[in-house]
Order: C-alpha cells, then structure tokens, then sequence
C-alpha cells in the first residue's frame, strides 16, 4: 500500500474504521489456454483504422498471452508475412485468410472464414 495515488483503484472502498484493514486488490488472471479442439476461431478481413491497408484479424482465442503469441509466430512463419496480436486477436498483414484457415484447421482448430 506504499504505491502513490493506490486509492484510486479501490473500487467502493471510501473509508474503513478498522485499524487492520487491507484492501485485497483483484488480480486480473489470464484464462487457462483451452486445447485446439476447444478454441472456435473466426477470420475475417479488417481495414478500419489503418489507412486503408488490409489485415487478417484471428479472434476468438482463449488463453494465456504467451499461448497466442506462441501461435501468432507460427502463423506468421507460415504464411511468410508480418504481424502482431495484441488485446486477444492476432493480426496479420495483408488478406491471407484461406492460408490462414488451412493452417488453423491443420493444427487442429476450430477456424472458420467470417465476413
């Protein structure tokens, strides 16, 4: 409790009379990463907000953040192209997505063409 400007976090807590109390702060835990079998992926093709160019968006996925970027690095060295994931969704330059589908159901997900 020694992080300046930490009472703005407190979500309802205003004031507590107890001289012992500690406010237990909520850790945001990643969802267990779900086998392939499990994982329904959609594809689809996304141009807003980016000038125009066109990028294969893979969301949908559930798990751990080194999971994903696990298979972002594989999808990207398949397809020889560039990309990133960010907020749960991979990102993957240019319009790939039957590559990308083939390569998804190959590994054994759930994936299929939206949009």
């Amino acid at each position: 409790m020694s992080k300046k400007n930490d009472w703005k976090k407190r979500d309802g807590i205003v004031f507590s009379t107890s001289s012992d109390f500690e406010y237990n702060y909520q850790q945001n835990e990643e969802a267990q990463t779900l086998p392939p079998q499990q994982q329904n992926l959609k594809v689809m093709l996304d141009k807003s907000g980016r000038a125009g160019k066109q990028v294969t968006l893979v969301s949908g996925f559930i798990g751990t953040s080194a999971d994903l970027e696990s298979l972002t690095k594989t999808i990207k060295t398949k397809c020889g192209v560039g990309g990133s994931s960010k907020d749960g969704e991979i990102l993957i330059q240019g319009d790939v997505r039957d590559k990308v589908v083939q390569l998804l159901l190959k590994e054994g997900y759930k994936a299929k063409r939206s949009g």
